[in-house]
């Protein structure tokens, strides 16, 4: 079963709260939001890799049917990057090195910059 985290933004304001899939294994990162038709403000993920590299932070929107603010976090717990990404769309890639990819829905776009500080909960 996957662990539901929080995320705390050390730099600004997060409105409402947000559960977040904690995803660590290969088979819960390639899932993601695939064939979903939909998600909440509330919901997210954290794609967690072993290591900050680009390409293993790399995702892809195939099958994913909606848009997503999509936020690089590094191994420091640094924002590195951000983009909105398109449904459909078949790759992204940070342009600095993260450990951390977290998709949240796109009206959560402001409430992560880069150079922000985050902090996992219950992770």
């Amino acid at each position: 079963m996957t662990k539901i985290i929080s995320i705390e933004n050390k730099d600004r304001r997060v409105d409402g709260s947000l559960r977040i899939k904690y995803c660590d294994t290969f088979l819960t990162q390639l899932r993601g939001f695939t064939f979903r038709t939909c998600i909440t403000r509330d919901e997210g993920l954290i794609l967690a890799g072993r290591r900050n590299s680009r390409l293993d932070s790399s995702i892809h929107m195939l099958f994913v049917s909606f848009d997503l603010a999509v936020i690089w976090i590094n191994a420091d717990m640094h924002v590195v990057d951000k983009v909105l990404a398109r449904s459909w769309r078949p790759a992204y890639f940070a342009k600095q090195p993260a450990r951390y990819v977290l998709e949240v829905h796109p009206e959560r776009w402001d409430e992560f910059q880069i150079g922000d500080t985050v902090l996992f909960q219950n992770a």
